[in-house]
């Protein structure tokens, strides 16, 4: 096969997804891959200036909408036969049904990420029964599906959702490169109004139920009794933010809490942490936790799905129980009292990170299997 193997990417949620199909995109093979990226409305087309051949955007929602979605299905087969490209590569769960759909009797292949599957979410049992029938539907109709962890492909075998032939497990993974090449002053404690001498417990993730600020501000709380010089940030914003700071003012600690907002430079908050927390009742993959063994911070996450993956307990992180907050205060404790733990499990980290972590070996691991498609 001549000329460059074309891949149609497909994207309607933004947020990690953005990240990792840009890191995805700035690592491949540009010699024998050509990307273009249709998406919704939530992306931005200067992040992918220099790495596509094409940009497009249009509606596409994430709710469920017959009407909405019969819309979007059209227009993204239109688009498929406008480009021809060898690949379809669907993103997250919404992006996945509308592609796979749109893309039935058309001569490509066709592959779907759906970086965490939906009916593992916390939410109704109506809701996860939906989710996992819309999945076993879909999935006849693409040639492989990509999970970001042995949980996620445990997961689609349990649930029946296809054959395990069609299961590539690709592990996710952080632009190193981009993190050792930061330019620009570092921000400070003094920059935040933050204590000098204050032990900096934080979490960066949205402020929702999936990644429960709700205990992580109750752990805060305990926390805070014993270390009286404790201080919290939370990195991101979302709809439980004022239950969260009601939470701290109410319990007399909202001068030691610190919310920053939507940043796009976690990192450099992250770098102020003394621990590193990350309490999701649910996770496909955990990105952060690799972004906090980079920064070198030593983690307390939750023992669930995908976390004990990357995460193994008193080796490079600690693990507690999910929906616990006297156990993630615990773990805090054990380490602001344990120097040396502190050490091995930054050691331990910051291996891990370069050995099974890096963006460049995602993107490598994507392009034999794309080569292996149109071959």
């Amino acid at each position: 096969m001549g000329g460059k193997i074309r891949i149609l990417h497909l994207a309607q949620s933004a947020g990690g997804v953005d990240r990792y199909i840009k890191m995805l995109m700035k690592y491949s093979d540009s010699n024998k891959f050509e990307n273009i990226l249709i998406c919704s409305y939530d992306y931005e087309e200067i992040n992918y200036k220099g790495l596509v051949a094409d940009f497009m955007q249009i509606d596409m929602h994430r709710e469920i909408s017959a009407v909405d979605d019969i819309k979007a299905i059209r227009t993204v087969r239109k688009l498929i036969k406008k480009y021809n490209p060898d690949i379809v590569y669907a993103h997250s769960s919404k992006a996945g049904a509308v592609a796979r759909i749109a893309d039935i009797g058309l001569k490509n292949s066709c592959v779907y990420n759906p970086h965490g599957w939906a009916f593992n979410m916390r939410s109704s049992k109506k809701k996860q029964k939906l989710y996992t029938v819309i999945e076993k539907l879909a999935a006849p109709f693409c040639d492989k599906i990509v999970c970001i962890s042995e949980a996620e492909k445990q997961s689609a075998l349990n649930k029946k959702i296809c054959k395990e032939n069609k299961l590539q497990v690709i592990f996710n993974g952080v632009d190193i490169e981009q993190y050792e090449n930061k330019k620009g002053a570092p921000l400070s404690r003094t920059d935040l109004d933050i204590p000098e001498d204050a032990f900096v417990v934080g979490m960066v993730g949205r402020i929702s139920p999936q990644k429960a600020p709700d205990v992580f501000i109750q752990a805060a709380k305990l926390i805070k009794q014993q270390i009286s010089n404790a201080y919290f940030i939370i990195v991101g914003n979302g709809e439980q933010e004022d239950e969260v700071l009601n939470y701290a003012k109410e319990n007399g600690f909202d001068d030691s809490l610190l919310i920053t907002g939507w940043v796009d430079n976690p990192m450099s908050y992250i770098k102020l942490f003394d621990v590193s927390m990350l309490l999701s009742r649910w996770e496909g993959f955990g990105l952060v936790l690799a972004e906090y063994m980079l920064a070198r911070k030593p983690i307390v996450a939750t023992r669930v799905d995908a976390i004990p993956n990357i995460i193994t307990d008193h080796v490079n992180g600690l693990l507690v129980n999910v929906d616990d907050p006297q156990e993630a205060c615990k773990a805090v404790i054990e380490l602001y009292n344990n120097k040396n733990l502190r050490g091995q499990l930054i050691e331990n980290g910051c291996k891990d990170v370069y050995s099974r972590f890096d963006a460049r070996r995602v993107a490598e691991e994507h392009g034999e299997m794309f080569e292996k498609l149109v071959n």
